[in-house]
C-alpha cells in the first residue's frame, strides 16, 4: 500500500486534537492517519471491522504496542506500508478465552524504513451481562495535566480520520447492547497519540513509544493526559488509569 503523504490528513489530525500542524514531518503515531487500510463494504462483519479471520460472536480490542521512529516521514514524498499479523497467542482470563494478535507494521520511504511499529490486539468473547461503569468521584485537573473533552462528534471524527468502522465508537446502541458496553468507548490509539502529543508540547522529540491500554475507557469519563520524566499516563475524570507509556 503506498500514497503521497500529503499535508491535509495532518492539518485535520492537528485540528480535532487542538495541537499545531507539523512543518515538515510527522510526529510520533501521526502516520495512523496515513496509508489506511480500506476494505469493502461487503468484507466487514457486523461490529464494523473486516471480518476474515476473526470468529464470530468476540469483541476487538485494541491493546497496546510499540511505534519507533527510525528516520523521518516527511511531507510530499510518497510512502509505502506492509502489515501482517506475527504471532497470535491464546490465554484464558477471568473474562474467558483472549486471543492476542502481534500485528507488525513497516512504513518506507525514500527506500529506507522509517517507522517500525507492533500493535497488541485482543480478541474475547462477549459478556454474558452488560458492563456497567462506577459513578465517577471527580479528581481536579492539575495545573500539568492536558484535559481533552470526549464527545460523540469527536470519537467520529477520530474514526473517520483512521478509517476505523468499528462500531464501538460511535453506534451507542450497539455499543450497549451487543458488546455490553456502558456507552461509546474512546479509542486506545487516540489515548496513544495524546500521550505522546503531551511529551511533544513539553519539548521531547520522542522515536520510540511503549504503550499499554489497562482498562477501557468510556465517552462519559473524560480524558486527562499526565507527562513527567519520559513516562506519560491517561486518566478518566475520576482518577482511574486506563494507559500508561514510555518514552525515549
Amino acid at each position: 500500500m503506498s500514497e503521497l503523504i500529503q499535508r491535509g490528513p495532518a492539518e485535520a489530525l492537528a485540528g480535532l486534537l487542538g495541537v499545531p500542524v507539523p512543518e515538515d514531518e510527522l510526529p510520533l503515531f501521526w502516520h495512523w492517519v496515513y496509508l489506511l487500510d480500506r476494505p469493502a463494504q461487503a468484507e466487514l462483519g457486523r461490529d464494523g471491522h473486516r471480518a476474515a479471520g476473526v470468529e464470530p460472536g468476540r469483541r476487538r480490542m485494541f491493546a497496546g504496542g510499540r511505534v519507533e521512529a527510525l528516520a523521518p516521514l516527511r511531507f510530499d514524498e510518497p510512502a509505502e506500508r506492509r502489515a501482517d499479523v506475527v504471532d497470535t497467542v491464546e490465554k484464558h482470563g477471568r473474562s474467558g478465552r483472549l486471543t492476542f494478535n502481534t500485528v507488525r507494521q513497516q512504513v518506507f520511504q525514500r527506500g529506507a524504513l522509517v517507522v517500525e511499529e507492533r500493535q497488541d490486539i485482543v480478541y474475547r468473547d462477549l459478556p454474558s451481562e452488560p458492563v456497567v461503569a462506577e459513578p465517577l468521584e471527580p479528581v481536579p485537573v492539575a495545573g500539568d495535566e492536558w484535559a481533552i473533552e470526549i464527545t460523540p462528534p469527536l470519537l467520529f471524527r477520530f474514526s473517520a480520520l483512521t478509517y476505523n468502522g468499528h462500531r464501538i465508537h460511535y453506534d451507542r446502541d450497539y455499543a450497549r447492547e451487543i458488546e455490553g458496553h456502558p456507552g461509546l468507548v474512546t479509542h486506545g490509539p487516540l489515548q496513544a497519540l495524546a500521550m505522546a502529543e503531551l511529551a511533544r508540547a513539553r519539548g521531547m522529540a520522542a522515536t520510540v513509544c511503549e504503550y499499554r491500554l489497562v482498562a477501557p475507557l468510556f465517552e462519559h469519563q473524560g480524558l486527562v493526559v499526565g507527562f513527567a520524566d519520559r513516562h506519560a499516563s491517561v486518566r478518566d475524570l475520576g482518577g482511574r488509569q486506563t494507559a500508561r507509556a514510555t518514552l525515549t
